[in-house]
């Protein structure tokens, strides 16, 4: 047998063995066995000052609840709490009303029009408008990421 030929040979079995790899490799991350996103943890993320106490993504009664308590050290007026992206809502006010004093926790419960499957992965942007003490109106952005309940 010839150096080239035996050459030629051992590239083509490593080929062929690399190329089925491959194949495995892109069938498990197109079936989304490789998707890191499915193991991340449930979290709710806002701005200094604000904490998502508790959070909900509930499938069957269309709604996001969340449990915000304000740490600003003011009292925050207009407050309202929006979810952006593919749960299209309304900007909707907390049990207590439109006004989130200093070291208080609200409810804010949000419907959505279109939200995802049951056990699906829920990632969105919180939006969340209020008017501080000195008359200036904010809008902040958090991130919810949730398994839908």
């Amino acid at each position: 047998m010839k150096k080239a030929q035996a050459a030629m040979e051992f590239l083509m079995t490593y080929g062929w063995a690399i190329l089925v790899v491959l194949i495995a490799i892109a069938a498990l991350a197109y079936f989304g066995v490789l998707n890191p996103g499915r193991y991340l943890p449930s979290s709710c993320t806002l701005v200094p000052g604000l904490s998502c106490e508790d959070f909900k993504v509930d499938g069957t009664a269309k709604t996001v609840e969340l449990v915000i308590q304000n740490g600003m050290g003011q009292d925050l007026s207009s407050f309202t709490v929006t979810i952006a992206g593919t749960c299209v809502s309304v900007p909707t006010a907390g049990v207590n009303g439109d006004t989130l004093s200093d070291g208080e926790k609200d409810r804010f419960v949000i419907s959505c029009t279109n939200p995802e499957d049951l056990g699906s992965r829920f990632k969105e942007d919180i939006v969340i408008g209020y008017t501080a003490k000195s008359g200036i109106a904010h809008n902040v952005t958090g991130s919810l990421t949730s398994q839908v309940e």
